[in-house]
Parts: C-alpha cells; sequence; structure tokens
C-alpha cells in the first residue's frame, strides 16, 4: 500500500506541471516563512513527504518498544558498576559528571533511534542519540506545511492522512522531567533552549521557542556562552532559567566553559532542571550498541531480548585487540576489520552525526588501515555494513521535475527511554543521510486508501 500511495502522489505531479510547479513555489515560500533553514539553506528540498501505512507503524513502534528494555538494562548496569562502565569507553571527565544527579528518574526523557527500515521485518537500528537529539521542531513545521500544499490537497481525495507528530512528546519529557525535579506542579518552568548561535541548527530552536510560547510556556533561546550561575540561581542574559531543553552536547558544553561551567553547577546544585541529564552520555555511546550485540555481555539480557537484538541490531564491536565472535565463528578483531573493510564501517564512540565516520567501501586500503590504526588510539567501534534503503521522491531539478530514488533514514523519536512517540525521516542522495551532507527532513504520514 506504500507503494500506491507514492505512485498515487508521483502521478498527479507528474500529470499536472501547473500543481507541481504550484506545490514548489508554496514549499518555497512556507519555509522561507517559518524559517525551516539549516546553515541558511532549505531544509527540505523533495516536494513529497514520506509515507508509512498502519502496519509499517506499529512495526517501527513495537520493535522500539522491544529494544528499549536491553538498552534500560546497559544504563542502569553502567549506572551502579564503575567495572561494567568500562564497555562504554566514557572520558574520566563524563564519568565525574555521572554523580550529578538530575532530580528525575531516566537520564535521557527525549532521545532518538537512528535506523534503517527495509522490505518486510528488514529494520536495523544503528545508533541511539540519547543526548541531545535533533529534528522534532523541524518536522512538525514540515508536516504543517505539506499538509497544505496544492499537491497534498489533491491526494487527499483517495488518501486519509495522518502527521506523525513529535514536538509534544519533547515537551511532554521537559515538562514533566521539570514537574518531578520541582517536587510539585505550582511554579511554571522558564524555559531557557540552548545550543550555540553559530550551529547550523539554531533556527529549529527558533521552532521549539515559538513552540513553548504557544503552549503557554515562558522560554528564551539561548547560548551556552551567554550563561551565568549567580546567587543561586542560572540566567541566560537577563532571563532566569528554571528548566533547559539541552541541546548542545555535553562535549561541546565543557569546551566552551569547562568541566565546571555554569549549566554544571547549576544542575549539580539543583538550581536548574537539565534535561538531558548528564547521566545520557551513557547510552549516547556508540559502545552501548557494542555491549547489546556482543557475545561476551549476552547474559544481561532476557531470551526475548537477545532475538531483538539479533533481528535488528548490526552486529558491533569496540576497535581492539581481542578475539570475538562474527556469524557464529571466532575471529582475531583487527585482522578482521582490516581485512574485510567493504562489509564494515567505523564510528568514533562520541561522535556526533556522520562526524569522523569511515565507511569501508568508500576508501582505499592503505586509508581503511590508516584509519584502523586511529580506532585503535581512540575510542571506536566497528559495525557491520547495513543496507540503506532506498524510496523514489519528486524534485525540481533545472527546472524540470525529476522523481528519482533517494536513500531514507528512519528515526523513531524515544519519550523517557520506553515508548516511540515520533519519527524523524531523512532522505539523501548518497550517504551519509543527513542534513549536514546536503540531504533533507521530511515530514512523516501514515497513509491509507479512502
Amino acid at each position: 500500500m506504500t507503494a500506491d500511495a507514492v505512485r498515487a502522489y508521483h502521478d498527479r505531479l507528474l500529470a499536472d506541471p501547473a500543481l507541481a510547479a504550484d506545490s514548489q513555489a508554496a514549499l518555497d515560500r512556507g519555509q522561507e516563512a517559518r524559517g525551516l533553514v539549516y546553515a541558511g539553506r532549505p531544509v527540505c528540498r523533495v516536494l513529497r513527504p514520506r509515507f508509512l501505512t498502519p502496519h509499517q507503524y506499529r512495526f517501527l513502534h513495537d520493535r522500539v518498544r522491544d529494544l528499549l528494555p536491553a538498552l534500560r538494562v546497559v544504563q542502569d548496569r553502567a549506572l551502579a558498576d564503575p567495572a561494567f562502565r568500562r564497555h562504554l569507553r566514557l572520558r574520566d571527565w563524563e564519568d565525574d559528571l555521572l554523580a550529578v544527579d538530575p532530580g528525575y528518574p531516566d537520564p535521557a526523557p527525549t532521545s532518538r533511534f537512528d535506523a534503517f527500515v527495509g522490505h518486510g521485518a528488514d529494520l536495523r537500528f544503528t545508533e541511539y542519540n540519547a543526548e541531545a537529539p535533533a529534528g522534532a521542531g523541524y518536522a512538525d513545521s514540515l508536516a504543517r506545511l505539506f499538509h497544505a500544499l496544492p499537491a497534498f490537497q489533491e491526494f487527499g481525495r483517495d488518501f486519509q492522512v495522518w502527521p506523525v507528530i513529535s514536538r509534544s512528546g519533547v515537551l511532554h519529557a521537559l515538562t514533566d522531567s521539570y514537574r518531578r525535579w520541582r517536587g510539585h506542579g505550582s511554579d511554571p518552568p522558564r524555559v531557557a533552549i540552548l545550543d550555540r548561535r553559530d550551529d547550523p541548527a539554531f533556527a529549529e530552536l527558533v521552532l521549539f521557542y515559538d513552540y513553548f510560547r504557544t503552549m503557554g510556556a515562558e522560554a528564551r533561546t539561548a547560548d551556552p556562552r551567554d550563561l551565568e550561575y549567580r546567587d543561586g540561581k542560572l540566567y541566560a542574559g537577563d532571563f532566569h532559567a528554571t528548566l533547559v531543553y539541552r541541546r548542545v552536547p555535553v562535549d561541546d558544553l565543557v569546551a566552551t566553559a569547562g568541566p565546571d561551567g555554569p549549566l554544571i553547577r547549576a544542575a549539580r546544585d539543583r538550581a536548574a532542571c537539565v534535561v538531558n541529564s548528564f547521566r545520557s552520555v551513557l547510552l549516547n555511546k556508540k559502545a552501548a550498541v557494542a555491549v547489546l550485540s556482543d557475545e561476551r555481555t549476552a547474559d544481561l539480557f532476557t531470551p526475548k531480548q537477545r532475538a531483538v537484538i539479533a533481528d535488528h541490531v548490526p552486529w558491533t564491536r569496540v576497535v581492539e585487540g581481542r578475539k570475538t565472535l562474527f556469524a557464529g565463528r571466532e575471529v582475531e578483531l583487527v585482522p578482521f576489520v582490516l581485512a574485510n573493510k567493504d562489509r564494515l564501517v567505523l564510528r568514533p564512540n562520541g561522535g556526533h552525526g556522520a562526524e569522523g565516520t569511515v565507511t569501508g567501501w568508500t576508501v582505499d586500503q592503505p586509508a581503511w588501515e590508516a584509519a584502523v590504526r586511529a580506532a585503535l588510539a581512540e575510542p571506536f567501534v566497528v559495525q557491520e555494513r547495513v543496507d540503506l534503503p532506498a524510496e523514489p521522491y519528486p524534485a525540481f531539478e533545472g527546472g524540470a521535475l525529476v522523481v528519482r530514488d533517494r536513500l531514507v533514514e528512519t528515526g523513531p523519536f524515544v519519550g523517557f527511554g520506553s515508548f516511540m512517540h515520533g519519527c524523524l525521516t531523512r532522505v539523501a542522495d548518497s550517504a551519509p543521510v543527513n542534513v549536514a551532507a546536503g540531504g533533507s527532513v521530511v515530514p512523516t504520514f501514515v497513509a491509507e486508501p479512502r
């Protein structure tokens, strides 16, 4: 049924050039008016949203639900056991920050998987963004914009559609965490939405500012360099913040203000509620995915959890000198990695997005060997290559509407480490499938024939 929806949408665009041109013009105007930009360019450059059937959405929702308890096991064990925590390869200052009690139960009330959905049950979760997941503001604003496009309205004659909304889950995570931190329901939060103003995605923080304001929350966007902690209160300029929506990664925060900067001191003194907490670095490490798939830690998980991991988590290991299992046979890890570049990818343990990632099939052998040597010197993981699914998407190129296959990444948002509360879709002409590399965010809709 997804193919039917895609075909119906494309047929309307291709059969009516004026409809396509009007829709593109409305998309361009709408993105400019709403500030839907990344590094100054439109965040979406294709003319179709992502369609999922109700069955596909339920399948994704259920697999997320089934995998999350295994991650919870890793998180809880790592918090309780310093020896086990070494599996995650934290830096010393990150380990020290675990002592900062966030004042609410879950270290990462809002998080996001990166995943790839193929045909049938082919679903692979490649990483877990537990620290400062982005994209919900872009996706929801684009959903409202696409819903008003002429092509989408015509498509609605034959298909029922429901947007997959994510921002409300982020707001719930923030306000519930604040209520638990505060200990009572009075005294509404004053929200600082925190990231560097020179970050290319800072425009999304403005979208959240507008959304929080429409929901009745007092809010400001803020740069970590503007923060001050004085007289027991956290300030962003003259704004007294009691709740911080932290979009700046903790390593950037520490690089800017040091390991005892204003935000960290305010969190330690319970002067401000910080979401996500600094403890979110645990599951944000790529090594957390390695713990899921490593035979050395398999006894942490129930048989059901091991089955879900086997079905949906690619083989992943921390790069180090050791023996391990690959496809059921024992191998020496480093020689195996060196000899199998075309089926492997190297990822920095603490990197953001695709930064520092080396895909073996795109480099020659000397470059791969150099990357493996670097991975032995700094914490890296090696992961089995995942086939990237593709779908046809229309876009104007050189003044003409062109429909061609683009790679598709799926990012289900997670609330309180327990359930899926939305979905980010990104499409790109080539890997990596992210906006920084030139890809597009597209809104996700559940669709079925009328």
